[in-house]
């Protein structure tokens, strides 16, 4: 058994043929209908010139996002891990967990806690796992709450470790509503019933002490600094692999820790690996996930291909990670201490701490007491620490970016460190997703606004990437960053067309001319292209999670993705700075059931809603204009494409007419947002003609 692999891996079939003949098939058209394009502006002059300029950039940009997306196709990998290879317990490594929380009242203290607990709970030698959580919010009410988590977990980790179960959350196990509770040859022994029906009275007095912990912190404790940072590990544990997780992301599988040491313990991989990540799997997601929730793109089909080349995108959270990957190289014993600690600080003990034969051990001195290490640990902690030194810019997490995850993927990358893409049958972390229309829009607008603020720098991974990582790999993070300016293309998309059919002006070519086969066999394949993906993820409902990934994507493409690009702009030009705005995780219970229902709740900010039902409403006037125009003048041959267009988008667009016109209850539109989307519709369409005809 020592000679056999702990993992395997291999490339999913038939995917990555039928994506490579399909993406060939799509490029040879689409190269067709750019000579189309240029032919028809540049040489024969045939169409009005500024509006076909316009949609002639649009299906320039859209091909370059295309074309960058291509290696994310390419090359899907499946893995196998074999835990029971192993080494034996005393020769695996140590395990430091990291769960980091912000704010309270956005992120329910119990689930921060049902996370801590089970995290504490993973199946791994318990002299080598610790587990920290960060507060950045410094909230008494998450103190109060850890000591009452952590004097829970004492009856809660040994009742999981004895009967073996399977989903170590309290909550998911407790409830009934984990799929998987664990080993039936103990769950079935005698003492287990009795044994199960006390551990569900010690977490209803947990869950109701953690409930009047909001009342008796008000009333008794004060504020505080954050007692825990990353760095300030290393001082404590030190542990050489970190696992990091959302507080909101609980430890569903105890084995994960385990599945992971199968990658970083390969002596294939292991001086080379930096993370391995897991997916991150959400129990609040409906079937008909009309917010798109579940993000079935990234973790079924982007990250298995890029899994093929040098590894998936750092994801936020769950992933184990090792720790000389945040820190750079190990420090080597004629290392210049002033630049060590112009690097990492002026903490001796951390920069000690840094050597690779550094040993934690409290009998033979390397730490005196806990009162050193207490004072150490809060100048680690202090915001004050990092000051003057690379931490957030070249050491630890890359936090100076909105999406640090991303960054700190891409900066290692470059580094020649690689990533490791594992997605077990039962899943290792499950979590809440945004389960609201603003919600997800607010965190669609904050993750593209650090995209595009990243392929706007020095480190665009186009420019950046290239030389420091392969060719696909610098273009899969590419794709990423320019993903925002699908904005501006669909935009133009969503306006020119309809302007131009109001004013009887063709943008297509005539039904009987044979380039319009082009443009209607681009349209299909595109369509085809994405039900491709959800069809081979072997979906449940493929058509219908087509059909609402489809519409999310032409939705935030125009209402979330274009304040994306603002965002950046007011950045660089100094009006404003970067900011993290926190996912709301507390529950509105009508929008939870409106979206059990598959029925849009538009509730927040009226940016996103005006934009939508502006457009809306610009196709609306458009269609039926169009076809009165078509009808009366016969030419249907002529004008055929932007028909179809303007009614295609109306289809996608059905929640939103539905909110501004049908809807009675609270979640529809405002009759003040459709109002002003009126009048904002017969400005442009007023201004448009009166400028471009």
């Amino acid at each position: 058994m020592k000679n056999s692999p702990l993992n395997v891996w291999k490339v999913q079939q038939p995917h990555s043929t039928i994506y490579k003949l399909h993406n060939l098939i799509h490029a040879i058209f689409l190269l067709a209908l750019l000579y189309y394009r240029a032919s028809s502006l540049f040489l024969y002059g045939v169409l009005p010139t500024f509006p076909c300029a316009l949609i002639f950039a649009s299906e320039l940009l859209l091909s370059f996002i295309w074309l960058l997306r291509q290696p994310l196709r390419w090359h899907p990998v499946y893995r196998t891990v074999f835990p029971k290879r192993l080494p034996e317990d005393d020769e695996l490594p140590a395990v430091d967990v990291f769960i980091c929380t912000a704010d309270p009242n956005k992120e329910p203290t119990l689930e921060v806690m049902n996370t801590v607990v089970s995290a504490m709970s993973l199946d791994y030698p318990p002299e080598k796992l610790s587990v920290y959580l960060s507060d950045d919010a410094g909230s008494p009410l998450t103190l109060y709450a850890l000591r009452e988590a952590a004097s829970f977990a004492n009856s809660w980790v040994p009742f999981c470790r004895k009967y073996r179960i399977g989903t170590i959350c309290p909550d998911a196990f407790l409830s009934g509503s984990a799929s998987v509770h664990g080993d039936d040859t103990y769950l079935r022994s005698m003492d287990f019933s009795s044994e199960l029906e006390m551990m569900k009275s010690k977490y209803e007095l947990f869950k109701e002490s953690v409930r009047r912990a909001k009342e008796i912190c008000e009333t008794g404790l004060q504020d505080r600094p954050p007692l825990i940072e990353l760095r300030v590990s290393g001082i404590i544990s030190n542990a050489p692999c970190i696992l990091v997780l959302d507080c909101d992301m609980y430890c569903n599988n105890p084995s994960s820790i385990r599945q992971a040491m199968c990658f970083h313990l390969d002596p294939k991989l292991t001086h080379s690996l930096a993370f391995v990540q897991f997916p991150q799997v959400f129990y609040n997601v409906c079937n008909n996930d009309i917010y798109d929730g579940r993000l079935r793109s990234a973790f079924k089909t982007l990250w298995p291909c890029m899994d093929g080349l040098q590894g998936p995108i750092l994801s936020g959270t769950g992933f184990y990670i090792k720790r000389k990957a945040l820190y750079g190289n190990p420090m080597q014993e004629d290392d210049d201490l002033l630049q060590l600690r112009s690097s990492f600080g002026n903490s001796n003990r951390f920069i000690a701490s840094l050597h690779p034969n550094y040993h934690l051990n409290p009998i033979n001195g390397a730490i005196s007491s806990k009162e050193v290490v207490l004072q150490e640990a809060q100048l680690l902690a202090s915001c004050s620490y990092e000051k003057d030194t690379q931490w957030g810019e070249k050491k630890g997490f890359m936090y100076y970016s909105i999406v640090e995850d991303y960054f700190t993927g891409f900066i290692m990358q470059s580094r020649g460190w690689k990533s490791v893409y594992y997605n077990p049958s039962s899943p290792a972390f499950m979590g809440s997703s945004t389960i609201t229309f603003n919600e997800s829009m607010i965190q669609n607008l904050r993750w593209n606004s650090g995209l595009l603020e990243v392929s706007l720098s020095s480190f665009c991974p186009i420019t950046y990437g290239v030389s420091r990582m392969s060719i696909p790999q610098a273009m899969c993070y590419g794709y990423l960053a320019f993903q925002p300016l699908y904005s501006l293309s669909l935009l133009c998309y969503a306006t020119i067309p309809q302007l131009c059919l109001l004013n009887g002006i063709s943008l297509y070519p005539k039904v009987s001319n044979p380039w319009f086969l082009i443009f209607a066999i681009i349209y299909i394949s595109s369509l085809s292209q994405h039900f491709l993906e959800v069809f081979l993820c072997g979906d449940d409902n493929s058509l219908k999670t087509w059909w609402n990934e489809q519409r999310n994507w032409m939705i935030k493409s125009v209402a979330s993705y274009p304040f994306s690009c603002l965002d950046v702009f007011m950045k660089r030009v100094g009006i404003r700075e970067a900011n993290f705005m926190l996912t709301s995780k507390v529950v509105d219970e009508e929008q939870v059931e409106q979206y059990k229902k598959g029925i849009f709740h538009f509730q927040g900010s009226k940016l996103f809603l005006v934009t939508l039902a502006t457009l809306v409403t610009i196709n609306i006037v458009s269609l039926v204009s169009g076809l009165a125009r078509v009808i009366s003048q016969g030419n249907y041959d002529d004008m055929f494409g932007q028909v179809f267009l303007s009614f295609a988008i109306l289809a996608f667009s059905y929640p939103i007419i539905e909110g501004m016109i049908f809807r009675k209850d609270n979640g529809r539109i405002s009759t003040c947002v459709s109002i002003i989307s009126v009048i904002f519709s017969i400005i442009f369409l007023y201004l448009g003609s009166f400028l471009f005809f």
